[in-house]
């Protein structure tokens, strides 16, 4: 049997994307039209970009929780349209993408922008187009996620009245969008606010999605921090309608250093755990992409069976109007009979009280009777098509040939700082390296890698990697054979990911040179001296 063809992850997930886009414009978006989707379930029928848009993060939380200072941590540096302060100062959406150059653009623009995912966004209004925004910045972060910045959230009716659009309602719609939600909490003020409550209310169906923040934890003496955290849990407990505890990170998430050192080996490791829960998005692209079509397609055949059963009961001539009322106040056992009779879950009906008050404003005469034909197309879709595209994603069952044919992992670029946690940065604790004493932070290979630089800059990483591709490029212009190509990639590409990174180039350098230049045998295996510090640890739990 012959070993697929490697594919990069960027490949996969593109390749993924057009055959959702083909699948849902052929079997799901003829029913979603016919049934009225789009007005039952307030969601605006899909767009091919927003198959093909990046991961994104929506940040959520109440003014002065530190969001911003967390996307600027992110990113290492300012940003359009930045706004810190105590006082309520984000009243807008911000939504932070990659470009050339630094610079802010309008909602009404952003969201008729033929490449970004935001057209849904018009359906709000002008009101909120003028408080939405975008902000582009060239960064590494970026490359590879797409940030949402929302307002903070305040408490009391009079914010809510003065928005002049429906907050949670475009919560909402960038809930459904979004591969990660963050709940960011004030180690200072936990309470939650009716529109913060209204907010996680919104988010049900998502909590798979959501992660909590305790930020400036760091604030806070231990004793006080047990309490707090504590009271978050029990918020949180009374508030999201989930049994699962959420996981709630606790940390400064800001790049100044701890104000109080006595937990820093506990936020360290806490804001370790968030980084890569964000560094590994880009892998789950595709996986988050066929989850929530799935959804989706559940949630327009259960429709289709509603819509289909209520017109079935609409009488042919006389006493619509009469029929039409009892069919709505009779609702909830309308809801259980289609259950019954088609094998439903539960979990993919509208909500009630929503539905009977859009079903009061139509007639039934004219909705759509149910069509088997589309129904078998759905089913099609849930039972083979989107099975077949799960085969082409990695498992556990997959040996590491095909895992590497799937296409490896790309990583975002997230922060490490090591100094806000009270300790030295490793690269600048001597400016002139680490002695062969030092067995720990020795590299036999430092010099190589501060000459190899620039010739690994200029080959064009993305987001820090050289692609499958191009770091092949480059190992088969030394000339060597194909059998020692395949033993340097295999020493060289230490976490095994199918990419390169500058270290892992340094390396593969070393041994072609070694090679060509000095005649020496390609090693079983390299000697810990040539491995980067960085990766040994990887490298001993690999055996």
């Amino acid at each position: 049997m012959s070993t697929p063809k490697s594919t990069s992850l960027e490949d996969r997930t593109n390749l993924i994307s057009s055959k959702l886009k083909a699948l849902y414009a052929k079997s799901v978006l003829p029913a979603e039209k016919a049934y009225r989707y789009d007005y039952f379930f307030e969601s605006p029928l899909l767009s091919d970009v927003e198959f093909d848009s990046k991961p994104q993060v929506l940040l959520i939380g109440q003014y002065s929780v530190g969001k911003t200072s967390f996307i600027r941590y992110l990113l290492g540096r300012d940003f359009p349209g930045q706004r810190i302060g105590p006082e309520p100062t984000t009243d807008r959406f911000t939504v932070l993408i990659n470009g050339p150059e630094e610079r802010t653009i309008p909602g009404n623009a952003l969201s008729v922008h033929p490449d970004l995912p935001f057209r849904g966004l018009e359906r709000f209004g002008v009101s909120f187009l003028s408080r939405f925004e975008g902000s582009q910045v060239p960064s590494s972060v970026l490359r590879s996620i797409t940030l949402v910045d929302t307002p903070g959230i305040l408490s009391g009716e009079k914010q809510r009245l003065n928005r002049g659009y429906d907050f949670t309602k475009v919560v909402m719609w960038f809930a459904e969008r979004a591969d990660l939600i963050i709940l960011l909490f004030d180690a200072h003020k936990l309470d939650i606010s009716d529109e913060l409550k209204q907010t996680i209310d919104v988010l049900q169906g998502h909590e798979d999605k959501i992660r909590c923040i305790l930020n400036k934890a760091d604030q806070i003496d231990r004793q006080s921090l047990m309490r707090v955290y504590g009271a978050l849990l029990w918020s949180l407990g009374k508030t999201m309608s989930s049994p699962e505890v959420a996981r709630v990170y606790v940390g400064s998430f800001w790049q100044e250093p701890l104000k109080n050192l006595d937990n820093a080996e506990l936020f360290e490791s806490e804001e370790k755990d968030l980084m890569r829960d964000l560094a590994v998005l880009p892998r789950q692209s595709a996986v988050r992409k066929i989850n929530e079509l799935v959804k989706r397609i559940r949630k327009v055949k259960a429709l289709a069976y509603i819509v289909g059963y209520l017109k079935s009961q609409m009488p042919a001539m006389m006493g619509k109007e009469k029929k039409q009322a009892k069919l709505i106040s009779d609702l909830p056992n309308v809801f259980r009979t289609i259950m019954k009779k088609y094998g439903l879950a539960p979990g993919d009906f509208p909500d009630l009280t929503s539905f009977a008050s859009k079903l009061s404003e139509i007639k039934f005469s004219e909705l759509k009777p149910l069509s088997s034909k589309m129904i078998d197309e759905l089913d099609g879709c849930l039972q083979k098509a989107i099975p077949q595209l799960m085969e082409q994603l990695p498992s556990e069952r997959d040996t590491p040939e095909t895992l590497r044919a799937k296409g490896g992992a790309v990583d975002v670029p997230v922060p490490t700082l090591n100094s806000k946690f009270g300790k030295k940065q490793v690269d600048s604790a001597n400016p002139f390296g680490f002695s062969q004493e030092d067995e720990d932070n020795y590299w036999a290979l430092q010099d190589s890698s501060e000459r190899l630089l620039d010739s690994f800059e200029a080959l064009g990483p993305q987001g820090g990697f050289l692609s499958t591709q191009t770091a092949r490029d480059v190992l088969v212009k030394t000339g060597l054979t194909k059998d020692q190509l395949r033993q340097i990639w295999n020493l060289s590409d230490i976490d095994k990911d199918g990419y390169f990174d500058h270290h892992e180039y340094v390396v593969a350098m070393f041994l072609c040179d070694a090679v060509i230049q000095k005649g020496r045998p390609i090693p079983s295996e390299l000697p810990i001296s040539v491995i980067p510090p960085s990766k040994r640890a990887l490298l001993n739990r690999q055996f």
